[in-house]
């Protein structure tokens, strides 16, 4: 059983930054690919980013530039620096884990899942 943790949401006003961590706990096998999705209201749940335990990282168009992802697999933690935030951006941050070690997109790829950070950007 495996249980991700995130923190480090909150409500910031455009262009300013927040940093999102994750960390995952319990009994299971190594995890391969963390990641971050987020999932606004009325729409649905998008990959932000991800990285894979060989280092390759994947990011979300609409953040390519903004936030970056990092972590230490080994230590099943997961970090995402969102900088020049806007409302857009607004929504809850789920992270997310993977047991294969191939990188992936797709929501239903993954794993296991955390419960959600609230980011809200305001104007």
């Amino acid at each position: 059983q495996v249980q991700l943790a995130e923190s480090g949401g909150g409500s910031v006003r455009t262009g300013e930054s927040l940093r999102l961590s994750c960390s995952a706990s319990g009994s299971f096998s190594p995890l391969n690919v963390m990641g971050w999705h987020r999932q606004a209201p009325g729409k649905a749940r998008e990959l932000v980013a991800s990285i894979s335990s060989g280092g390759p990282t994947i990011y979300g168009d609409s953040v390519k530039g903004r936030f970056t992802i990092s972590g230490d697999l080994a230590k099943n933690m997961v970090y995402l620096q969102m900088n020049n935030l806007k409302p857009e951006d607004t929504a809850v941050y789920y992270c997310a884990a993977r047991r294969s070690p191939v990188a992936t997109t797709r929501r239903d790829d993954y794993d296991y899942w955390g419960r959600g950070t609230q980011v809200t950007v305001s104007s």
